[in-house]
């Protein structure tokens, strides 16, 4: 794909994205350091609640204080942007009003960005979204009422949802079938040969090393995952924001997991061909066509996989699958399933093509057209009190004593499923046991929630939503 060519034609040559950023994170952090090499985006404005953030961030990407002011009305904003300085506000409101093309969603808060989204499209704006704890919730929703605004609400290259949707796009575009598609977590489980631990990075969680782990020997790859799972019990395999980013894939490429945990395999890259394809073939997979995540398992001199994205594929023929391993291209042992991936995702150093592609050729890099396939729910992992609280740990969006969980798709009655991030920082009405869904009765609802009054809109807008089933 020549995005130049598709960019920079001779009538869009000289023209220039504007856009806002809600949220500066790790994510606009990056975003805003791209944005100033590229004379076709410019980021004037800036939201935050946390000036110092806001100001330290454009510090370290270059610029000077005479650069940039913060403001506190519309006024000053327009002032500010007319003397050609970014405009940094803590007031989202402010911030939405400002000229510009399209609005980055990154807060990372549901309901916050669920209110930003609605002000963004009642502005006119294209929104590339980041926040995927709302996109997970009330994706379908948004993205129709951005097409029926004329506007694009696409998730944004940098992060899994798009690229991976990209990746399954462009599998389906040349006729390829799809046996399964995921993600790495972002944890890298890595060996130590010389200490002989296991560690996953970034969790500070370790484990020690067995070599049976490392290679399959006379297991089956079923036993293979099954052994590792349980010698590394200790270390971290599902976290909250892999299951996010797959219930997002789901709504936007209608593929479904294979079970509402995934099977989440402690393995090597080159191991995927063979893990993830049918048990009839070796692997672990009940079906074909699912979203599954796996734990990439590495010594400390190779490269990680960096939380990236792959699909296994049916090979073409016999024939191409023979040439594919001649060339040096994952297949699997029997030779009918073909690896295909991207290692890496670069954060908010390639956002910008996912919003220079919304607002110039009105296009979503990851799914424009969103449908309701899979929640996020969560399940009890102990005996949980009515009284108690489901607390946000801050590491991830993890809840003590709950699990995340991929179920289907249905509308939200008491005794429906709630979606993980609707009843996070909530209490529970009543006792949940181990091993149940934590269901919309079970939660105390908030009094006022534009998310939670989004979601019942949603429902009663989605003729299937009663009918979604995420089982085979």
């Amino acid at each position: 794909m020549n995005y130049s060519e598709l960019l920079f034609t001779e009538a869009t040559a000289t023209m220039v994205t504007r856009a806002a950023l809600i949220g500066v994170g790790q994510f606009g952090r990056t975003l805003l350091a791209q944005s100033r090499r590229l004379p076709s985006l410019e980021l004037r404005v800036l939201c935050d609640l946390d000036i110092q953030r806001m100001v330290k961030a454009c510090l370290a990407a270059g610029l000077s204080e005479d650069q940039f002011a913060v403001v506190e009305t519309s006024a000053g904003g327009q002032q500010a942007l007319e003397s050609g300085k970014i405009v940094l506000a803590q007031n989202a409101d402010l911030a939405l009003s400002m000229p510009v093309d399209v609005v980055v969603e990154a807060t990372g808060n549901p309901e916050a960005a669920a209110r930003n989204c609605l002000e963004a499209i009642a502005q006119g704006r294209h929104i590339a979204m980041v926040t995927k704890e709302t996109d997970a919730i009330i994706g379908p929703l948004l993205s129709r009422r951005a097409r029926q605004a004329g506007l694009v609400l696409c998730q944004v290259d940098g992060d899994q949802p798009s690229l991976l949707l990209g990746l399954i796009s462009w599998a389906r575009s040349l006729g390829l079938d799809i046996t399964c598609a995921g993600k790495a977590s972002e944890y890298d489980f890595v060996v130590d040969g010389d200490n002989g631990t296991i560690r996953a990075e970034g969790l500070d969680a370790t484990a020690a090393f067995d070599p049976s782990l490392w290679r399959a020997g006379d297991k089956s790859m079923a036993e293979l995952i099954a052994h590792r799972a349980e010698a590394l019990g200790t270390l971290p395999q599902r976290t909250p924001p892999d299951f996010c980013e797959m219930c997002i894939v789901a709504n936007g490429s209608g593929l479904k997991p294979d079970r509402p945990d995934m099977h989440a395999a402690i393995a090597r890259p080159l191991e995927l061909p063979d893990i993830y394809c049918p048990a009839t073939d070796g692997g672990v997979l009940a079906h074909r066509g699912r979203l599954d995540i796996f734990n990439c398992l590495r010594r400390t001199d190779e490269i990680s996989f960096a939380g990236g994205v792959f699909a296994v594929l049916d090979v073409p023929d016999a024939e191409t699958g023979q040439l594919f391993a001649r060339k040096g291209i994952p297949v699997s042992r029997n030779e009918r399933y073909v690896l295909v991936y991207n290692p890496t995702h670069l954060l908010g150093v390639e956002a910008p093509l996912s919003i220079l592609v919304a607002h110039r050729l009105g296009l979503s890099t990851g799914s424009t057209r969103v449908e309701p396939v899979c929640d996020m729910a969560m399940r009890a992992t102990a005996d949980l009190k009515a009284g108690s609280w489901l607390e946000d740990q801050g590491y991830h969006h993890r809840i003590v004593g709950v699990e995340p969980a991929l179920v289907d798709y249905a509308k939200l009655t008491d005794a429906a499923p709630l979606p993980y991030f609707m009843g996070i920082d909530r209490r529970l009405t009543r006792d949940v046991r181990k091993g149940d869904l934590v269901k919309r009765h079970d939660v105390e609802a908030p009094t006022e929630s534009i998310l939670w009054n989004l979601r019942d809109e949603q429902d009663s807008l989605s003729a299937t939503a009663d009918e979604v089933d995420c089982r085979p």
